[in-house]
């Protein structure tokens, strides 16, 4: 009697490893009941994720989902053979403790390479010191933690990517946690404590997310830096910006993004930009910016005239995402009709394709510039509007109609509320 062959153990053992890797640990665990060939593959793999679908048990009792989540890492790195390329944890019902501290221990003596920790529930978790050892790391992502890098910390000399989200973090360490990482390109930062700073030093940054409360923002020899995107979260006064009188944030801000690719300008950040002194156009304008994204207040004059310097400055745009900041849309604006004076800002839009208006109210200043961007980019493929209610809804319309387009092929989407 011939027997089948065993299709399970014959597998190859990259295409064993490549399965394993895409479950979660503890199915990788119970999948060593296949054959002999499966039983001790899992304790090899180079990636290891503790998250909610590694511990089996449903319970409101923390302290039972701590000790089995404990057990189940503790286990996981006793037997494991060979280095550990990722790590990750990241529960909702863990707290930050000493078992982490144990844990960061036995990998800051591997080569670690990427190293995720979410701490979902309780204080800012204190990264131990030895995290500061791992000159391996390629990427560092860490929530709801307090970092404190040691005197002799002298940076992250292979680190690629950073994502800091609700940390704490003094304004001199995190200047020279930025500096100190020369090969750093992604940088992502929110919701952060202790500094209101953004001194951001770092030659091959090529993308920068930030969102908090903070007073200013500096980019120095950040020269490949493509893709920007930043919100102020507060309405912080612009007598806190600006030192000199004479200065502007905005040129300032542009200074050192020769090659902004996309930008986004969210919550309050356009006001802290139009502090100062806003010229008709950048010195330099930025020739490579084909995505822009800007919350506005329309009924702000310094707002509306930085807006249209950034437009102006953007030769090559094509797409647009202009969003009305709701709380400050409710009276409208007394001055002049500053979209519609051609003699002044005389120009066209002549790649851009594609606009977006969201949170419009359907009267005074936003429907100006609905008016100046129809007659005025003769490329235009599709404007999409979304009002902020649904009242005055169909006048709206009537009135989208009524605009002239330089373009035959524009289309005008209005999206009900």
């Amino acid at each position: 009697m011939d027997v089948e062959p065993d299709m399970i153990s014959n597998l190859p053992g990259h295409i064993i490893e490549k399965i394993l890797s895409l479950l979660s640990i503890r199915d990788a665990v119970r999948m060593s009941i296949l054959s002999s060939k499966w039983r001790f593959k899992w304790v090899t793999l180079p990636c290891l994720v503790f998250d909610n679908q590694c511990v089996s048990i449903s319970s409101q009792d923390q302290t039972l989902v701590k000790n089995k989540l404990v057990n189940i890492v503790d286990h996981v790195l006793l037997l494991h053979t060979g280095p550990i390329h990722k790590f990750r944890l990241s529960h909702r019902d863990f707290l930050g403790g000493s078992d982490i501290d144990r844990w960061i221990l036995y990998l800051s003596r591997t080569p670690i390479r990427e190293f995720i920790l979410e701490i979902w529930k309780g204080q800012h978790y204190k990264l131990p010191s030895c995290l500061y050892n791992c000159q391996s790391l390629i990427h560092l992502e860490l929530f709801n933690a307090l970092l404190k890098p040691p005197p002799m910390f002298k940076g992250f000399m292979s680190l690629k990517s950073l994502d800091l989200q609700h940390i704490i973090m003094v304004q001199d360490a995190f200047e020279n946690l930025i500096s100190s990482c020369p090969l750093l390109e992604r940088l992502t930062l929110m919701n952060f404590d202790g500094f209101t700073h953004l001194n951001i030093h770092a030659p091959n940054l090529q993308f920068f997310d930030t969102g908090g409360v903070f007073y200013d923002v500096n980019f120095k020899n950040t020269v490949l830096l493509a893709t920007v995107s930043i919100g102020l979260y507060a309405d912080i006064k612009n007598d806190k910006n600006l030192v000199d009188g004479n200065s502007s944030n905005l040129l300032k801000f542009f200074a050192h993004l020769p090659r902004i690719q996309r930008l986004e300008i969210q919550s309050y950040f356009l006001k802290y930009l139009a502090a100062g002194n806003v010229p008709g156009k950048l010195p330099v304008p930025c020739i490579d910016l084909t995505y822009l994204s800007i919350r506005i207040n329309f009924n702000s004059l310094e707002e509306k005239l930085t807006a249209l310097c950034l437009l102006r400055s953007s030769p090559n745009l094509q797409e647009l995402e202009m969003l009305a900041r709701p709380e400050e849309q409710t009276a409208l604006g007394t001055e002049t009709n500053l979209w519609n004076e051609e003699a002044r800002w005389n120009f066209s839009f002549a790649h851009l394709r594609v606009v977006e208006m969201t949170g419009i109210p359907g009267v005074g200043p936003q429907l100006d510039f609905i008016n100046f961007l129809l007659a005025n980019s003769p490329v235009l493929e599709k404007m999409t509007v979304k009002p902020a209610s649904g009242e005055g809804g169909w006048e709206l319309v009537k009135e989208l109609l009524r605009f002239r387009r330089a373009s035959v092929r524009a289309e005008i989407v209005y999206l009900g509320p």
